[in-house]
């Protein structure tokens, strides 16, 4: 089963800061070469274009292309180029987190859930399924013997 990724107002507002601001320092010296120098380079300015259209595109790429798989033995979490498999015999404990902006996080809601698991560098991956209480009972099924202090409703 397929969960999208939550996203919540919070997420889109540091989007569009963000993106605002890679817009105004790259473009910025784009506009200045093109309208105050007397002869503008063109290959700096398509080099800039380029740079503008290859951040922004993996910005919104690992911001919108976010979403979790449920297979027989494993949970697929992907968010643009950054994928984990994290099998369920691994997983030791589920539990809700608000601290979306420390550790391995493939989200774009505060209304996070934090999977511990064994073989993992950062200890945890945080995530925001959409429909967080499908999500848990179908994770808690798979993973019986996780802990978890967030009872999902029956």
């Amino acid at each position: 089963m397929k969960f999208r990724s939550k996203m919540d107002r919070t997420f889109k507002m540091m989007m569009s800061v963000a993106l605002v601001i890679i817009a105004l320092a790259i473009m910025w010296p784009v506009a200045y070469e093109l309208f105050y120098t007397n002869s503008p380079d063109y290959l700096a300015i398509w080099i800039m274009i380029a740079l503008f259209l290859v951040c922004t595109g993996f910005l919104i790429w690992i911001s919108f292309d976010i979403h979790y798989i449920f297979y027989d033995d494993y949970l697929y979490v992907k968010g643009g180029p950054f994928r984990s498999k994290i099998k369920y015999k691994d997983m030791t404990k589920v539990n809700k987190s608000s601290n979306i902006l420390v550790g391995y996080r493939i989200l774009s809601s505060k209304d996070a859930l934090e999977i511990h698991y064994k073989n993992s560098l950062m200890g945890s991956i945080i995530i925001s399924p959409d429909n967080q209480e499908q999500f848990l009972q179908l994770l808690l099924q798979k993973a019986p013997h996780a802990t978890t202090n967030v009872i999902p409703p029956v």
